[in-house]
């Protein structure tokens, strides 16, 4: 009987030292637990404040593509590409392929079989004339600048170098003749109209010639159309003998005017 006891108590030994040992495997698992747990949720707590204060900064500058003028850029076209197929350029470039230019051709000194430079083509400086006639150009130097950076007098010269002197020259080495041919190319094309007329005012803006409201319920005769003709051609070619830098002047001053009127109209509006 005592041995049997003794074999119980010994018994209840092994078990209570179980019993004892895994409480403190569990206290221990607890304890290596807690600090994992406590970590991950400190981690959770200051990914959040993180994203507060990200939300709390104010927002950064726009990203904006800004034009960059000075930017050199290559492009591929011709000149026949630049300019609409309606443009009036275009039209007066089709009226003097049809003009009898005869007597300027019979003064082209550069023929084949000699030598020299070839000649500039006649045509090119009686269209370039007569489209500044009608855009009310009569200054040679300010048409030479617009032969290189206007689009239209670009397509017109057609890659045809020409500069001050040449159209000064053409259109004071042959007076009757360019005026007969301006006046009558000028005074067809509006009467058929093809073409509006471009004065400038004394302030420097272009009007139309035939603004008035009569116009507008009639159609202009012919010989209205060759009087205001004659009337711009011959104050150009008095202003290109007289006076060669009105133009420019006239132009500036427009531009003046349109400035002085756009910021007036901006005045208003604010």
């Amino acid at each position: 009987m005592k041995k049997f006891q003794s074999v119980l108590d010994s018994g209840l030994g092994v078990v209570d030292k179980l019993h004892d040992g895994g409480i403190r495997e569990v206290r221990s698992t607890k304890e290596t637990i807690q600090p994992s747990s406590r970590n991950a949720n400190e981690a959770r707590l200051f990914a959040i404040e993180a994203s507060a204060s990200q939300e709390a900064e104010p927002p950064g500058q726009p990203r904006l593509r800004r034009a960059e003028r000075d930017q050199v850029v290559m492009r591929v076209a011709s000149l026949d590409s630049l300019l609409p197929e309606d443009h009036r350029a275009r039209l007066v470039w089709e009226y003097v392929q049809r003009l009898d230019l005869s007597r300027l051709y019979e003064q082209v000194r550069a023929v084949e079989g000699r030598a020299g430079r070839d000649a500039i083509d006649p045509r090119i400086p009686m269209a370039l004339w007569l489209y500044a006639t009608v855009d009310g150009v009569g200054s040679a130097r300010q048409l030479a600048g617009l032969c290189k950076d206007h689009v239209a007098y670009r397509w017109i010269c057609g890659g045809v170098s020409v500069n001050y002197h040449t159209l000064s020259d053409f259109r004071t080495a042959h007076p009757q003749v360019l005026d007969h041919l301006l006046t009558h190319s000028v005074a067809t094309l509006m009467h058929e109209g093809l073409v509006s007329l471009h004065r400038v005012a004394q302030d420097g803006m272009r009007v139309r010639a035939h603004a008035g409201a009569s116009s507008f319920r009639r159609r202009v005769t012919l010989e209205e159309c060759r009087s205001q003709a004659e009337e711009q051609v011959g104050s150009l070619r008095q202003e290109l003998e007289e006076d060669p830098g009105a133009s420019n002047r006239r132009q500036q001053a427009a531009r003046i005017a349109i400035v002085r009127a756009v910021h007036d109209t901006w005045t208003m509006v604010r």
